[in-house]
């Protein structure tokens, strides 16, 4: 008897992560890679992506005890904006070499949506060194920031620890709006802060550096109004973001998710306050969960011919079976 199943797969930062399973049920086999897949002049590079993806997705579907694959959704980060190549190649690759019937491709924010809140109308903002939001009435989509560090995520983890070593820097000048308590700790994490400038602006990981004093921010906002001020302001934008994405009737959800709510109150407070008043009408849930948990109830879907979800072509590009 043959075994039909789906394979999951979430592209990101760090490498892949695949999980392979029966539709219905959650995953009987999952696994990761540690090599980001390559990004060139064609955008995301799918033959690199496939290299990672071939060895591991045939492990897992002969742990699963999978026959054949009904769905296979990939997750990637950047395919809003570097995707043709994946569009143009993924999908003959996938059903060649896996014999996957339906295919979907997603931006992260899709996966990360469809993690937190399924196929719902509402609104997601995911946030972690950067800050997106996506929104959908089951219609269309409308997203909100995402621009990056220079130009904006605004409220993201980035955003945050720019915004603190700022205040830093005024303190270390004498210039309103300054935080000794952020200067303190920036030379601790980082040394002189006049040596700062140096340290950071060669590197190609700034986003990450910027991001990882996020925490320190926190940290010192109970005690400092400078800190404080940085992570209600954060809120205010994340909630900003949330509004700008959710659909403005009906009884829509609300939900954030990403790394970034690992800071917990100094963060959390003002943002349940700031969405209550920009948001009077949505229902704030917590993320049901992550990207990864989105491709596989993607896959779900498209594996029983009933997704719900609205496809466009650099958000949600899906590829049906022939005949269907």
């Amino acid at each position: 008897m043959t075994v039909p199943g789906y394979l999951a797969v979430d592209s990101g930062g760090s490498g892949l992560r695949v999980a392979v399973g029966v539709p219905g049920r959650p995953p009987t086999a999952s696994g990761e890679t540690r090599e980001p897949v390559r990004t060139g002049a064609r955008g995301i590079d799918p033959d690199h992506l496939m290299a990672q993806l071939l060895p591991l997705a045939r492990a897992l579907t002969d742990r699963a005890g999978v026959d054949e694959l009904s769905a296979a959704v990939v997750g990637a980060a950047g395919f809003a904006s570097l995707g043709d190549a994946l569009r143009a190649e993924l999908p003959g690759a996938l059903a060649r070499e896996l014999g996957a019937r339906s295919v979907a491709l997603a931006a992260d924010a899709v996966t990360a949506y469809v993690g937190a809140l399924g196929p719902r109308p509402g609104a997601v903002v995911a946030a972690g060194t950067g800050l997106i939001a996506l929104g959908t009435d089951l219609a269309g989509w409308r997203r909100a920031d995402g621009w990056g560090h220079l130009l904006g995520d605004c409220g993201g983890g980035a955003w945050i620890g720019r915004a603190g070593l700022e205040a830093a820097l005024r303190a270390h000048d004498g210039r309103d709006g300054g935080s000794t308590a952020l200067l303190a700790a920036a030379e601790e994490q980082f040394g002189p802060v006049r040596e700062l400038p140096g340290r950071l602006y060669p590197r190609p990981d700034r986003p990450a550096m910027l991001a990882s004093f996020a925490p320190r921010v926190a940290e010192r906002a109970p005690h400092d109004p400078v800190a404080a001020s940085i992570l209600r302001a954060a809120a205010r934008n994340m909630a900003e973001s949330a509004a700008a994405v959710c659909p403005a009737s009906g009884a829509p959800e609300v939900a954030f998710t990403g790394g970034l709510l690992k800071l917990g109150d100094p963060l959390l407070v003002p943002l349940r306050e700031e969405v209550a008043e920009r948001l009077p009408h949505a229902r704030a849930v917590p993320a049901e969960g992550d990207p990864l948990h989105g491709c596989v109830r993607i896959a779900t879907e498209l594996a029983a011919g009933r997704l719900a979800l609205p496809g466009e072509k650099t958000l949600l590009y899906v590829v049906p079976a022939k005949g269907d």
